[in-house]
């Protein structure tokens, strides 16, 4: 029996995870998933609720659990809380609480989806990128950090970015065993010719690359990759780096594809236990109105299925699902792109249930 918590968090995600229940129940019922939910607050609800964006109880069956799906969390109206309880650092904590060290970020075009991306058509059908994301160390997490003032009341922000071989090396591990199930061509992104950290990085990273000679392995500065993103997406296979440059490049790449709200992601730990969740943020504008995709949240319960709770037929079903009702021409409005009509969240998450029972 998995154990599988879902957090719905804060703006369209209760919505987004209401579809993935949707799903999952009917996998349990249908075919037999062997999957127990449950559910709980992290974000801007829980700091509502009781003062804390990631409360004990969430944090201890987050750790009980087998994996871990989340809608979204934040959203403007936290944007005055202290900076400690804003319900981006519960989720931040939430990671490091998981030692969710790996980042898995795919960025895939479905062919009848071309003519929504905002490139050329021919530059990006058949698009399949995996980008693979350092989580809990870098610039985001370096010591010291803060904001000081000096003599003359100048002040002066201080972040760190910081990385040692044990972190490098897990990080890349895990990407060079994703590209041997894949087209084994890896790219390492990095800024070498600048900062010692990523001569370091580059360093074990080639050092890694001894264990795994059937993979291919280039190096690009991470200016020049967001330029090859946009100008040739498709000469990448799966991509590696760190903290702040996947920030960045995997967003550039999710815009490839025509729409975030297309887009899972994985963060998983050293024992494969992971949490799942759409890329897209928590979108108040859009909050309560039906109009958000699902299909993002949705896919991240598949990846799910394969990365964490090893049931690889139960993913390949729910993105055949999706990929069904794509090809049927069904769209949310994130990924109309002429005149044709949208269909909202509920609907969307009852046409994925539909083309599973086929």
């Amino acid at each position: 029996m998995h154990k599988v918590l879902l957090l719905p968090g804060d703006g369209i995600g209760p919505e987004v995870i209401a579809e993935v229940r949707k799903v999952l129940a009917f996998l349990v019922d249908e075919h037999g998933l062997a999957l127990e939910l449950e559910e709980a607050l992290v974000g801007g609800c829980a700091y509502e609720d009781g003062g804390d964006p990631l409360p004990a109880q969430t944090l201890e069956l987050a750790r009980a659990a087998d994996a871990v799906v989340l809608g979204a969390v934040g959203g403007p109206r936290f944007d005055d809380v202290e900076r400690e309880l804003r319900p981006e650092k519960g989720l931040l904590r939430l990671r490091a609480e998981l030692g969710l060290f790996a980042n898995l970020r795919p960025a895939i075009l479905f062919a009848d989806l071309a003519d929504a991306s905002s490139l050329k058509p021919e530059l990006v059908a058949g698009l399949d990128i995996m980008i693979v994301r350092e989580l809990t160390g870098g610039l985001y997490f370096g010591e010291p950090r803060g904001i000081r003032t000096l003599e003359g009341e100048v002040r002066r922000g201080v972040n760190t970015l910081a990385y040692d071989e044990t972190e490098i090396e897990r990080i890349a591990q895990a990407a060079f065993q994703i590209a041997q199930r894949r087209n084994r061509r890896l790219c390492s992104v990095d800024k070498a010719n600048v900062l010692e950290v990523s001569e370091l990085w580059r360093d074990v990273v080639n050092r890694v690359h001894q264990q795994y000679p059937e993979v291919s392995l280039s190096h690009m500065y991470v200016d020049n990759a967001a330029m090859q993103l946009v100008r040739d997406p498709k000469q990448f296979d799966v991509v590696l780096t760190e903290n702040m440059f996947g920030d960045i490049l995997s967003d550039i790449a999710a815009m490839l594809t025509g729409s975030i709200g297309m887009l899972p992601s994985a963060s998983l730990n050293g024992a494969d236990q992971g949490l799942y969740e759409p890329v897209h943020g928590s979108a108040p504008d859009i909050a309560g109105k039906d109009v958000a995709n699902p299909l993002a949240a949705i896919l991240s319960a598949a990846m799910m299925l394969r990365y964490s709770l090893d049931e690889p037929a139960m993913a390949e079903r729910i993105e055949q699902g999706v990929r069904r009702v794509i090809a049927e021409g069904l769209r949310t409005q994130d990924i109309v792109y002429s005149a044709r009509q949208h269909i909202g969240t509920r609907e969307m998450g009852d046409a994925v249930v539909r083309a599973l029972s086929d």
